[in-house]
């Protein structure tokens, strides 16, 4: 009454418990979220003023017991929403993109003799291309101050994985590279478009049936395919479904999800950093004082790229 002696309508955003989307994924409609008070709260409100309050009853959490009956095919709820086709096309072509062209464009091109570090420096671009393409594709507003955490993100990364990139560089990896750079921007910001459509948990098993589809028809028509199931095999395996797969991109993709676009990429300039530290670490391989200088320059930068 203090605050709002002056009005005579008051309009209440929503205000149940909730999972995700600013109050918007609603957990359960009958209950108040205790952050915001209780029935009561409610109606002492609504004692004094005119009341308008948003239902969102359009969709609902994917933790909603409506929803849950819906996958179960009981009631109530077993009727109340809609399968589309149309988001699981979009994830799984996500999929193909994050998963094929571009985990699929490093690794070929590395196999054929692209310098690691060269074809790492490529794909460390993609930050700027984000930034630069966030704009005008998903109206985000880049700071001054965010890109020159973005560059100066860029120069720390650059000078961690160094300038040495050989005497010969294979034209169908420096191609494959470049694919790859192209789809990771891509698909970062065709993720965001698409964030939330689904479910994360859904989003990522759509996305992994993209990317499985997409190296089964390689396997198929370009390599003859076989398995030897050695340690190394299981190891490597186990790294690529448990750690980049269930690990890096299901952290990957929500923080795309609750954040911008162009803040989240800006991470990628800490990769080739912490791959330096990590190699020290458990390798026991060199780390210079550029190394370090990079370390920091690239920290300095992402930290001012994402603050808010």
């Amino acid at each position: 009454n203090r605050y709002c002696k002056e009005f005579s309508f008051i309009h209440i955003l929503p205000f149940y418990p909730y999972s995700s989307d600013d109050g918007f994924a609603v957990v359960d409609y009958e209950n108040v979220n205790q952050e915001h008070g209780n029935w009561e709260d409610f109606k002492k409100i609504s004692s004094n003023y005119k009341v308008m309050s948003d239902l969102v009853i359009n969709h609902c959490s994917s933790e909603n017991i409506l929803f849950k009956n819906f996958l179960n095919k009981t009631d109530p709820g077993s009727d109340y929403f809609i399968v589309s086709k149309k988001n699981f096309l979009q994830s799984f072509f996500s999929g193909v993109l994050f998963h094929g062209f571009y985990l699929g464009g490093v690794f070929y091109s590395i196999s054929i003799g692209m310098p690691t570090g060269l074809a790492a420096l490529i794909v460390t671009l993609q930050p700027i291309l984000t930034n630069a393409l966030s704009g005008p594709i998903l109206k985000e507003q880049v700071s001054i101050k965010q890109w020159t955490g973005v560059l100066l993100g860029f120069v720390g990364a650059s000078l961690v994985l160094g300038f040495e990139i050989g005497s010969k560089i294979p034209t169908a990896g420096l191609i494959a590279t470049i694919i790859a750079l192209i789809a990771i921007t891509s698909s970062t910001l065709w993720q965001k478009t698409i964030s939330n459509n689904l479910p994360l948990s859904v989003s990522n098993m759509n996305q992994a049936l993209g990317g499985f589809s997409f190296h089964l028809l390689i396997i198929i028509f370009f390599v003859d395919p076989y398995i030897e199931f050695s340690k190394t095999f299981i190891i490597a395996m186990s790294h690529q479904i448990f750690l980049v797969s269930f690990g890096a991109f299901t952290i990957l993709m929500f923080l795309i999800k609750k954040n911008s676009a162009s803040k989240t990429v800006s991470i990628f300039f800490l990769i080739p950093a912490v791959s330096a530290f990590m190699g020290w670490f458990f390798l026991d391989e060199i780390l210079t004082k550029i190394d370090l200088v990079g370390f920091f320059i690239a920290t300095i930068g992402v930290y001012i790229a994402t603050k808010k």
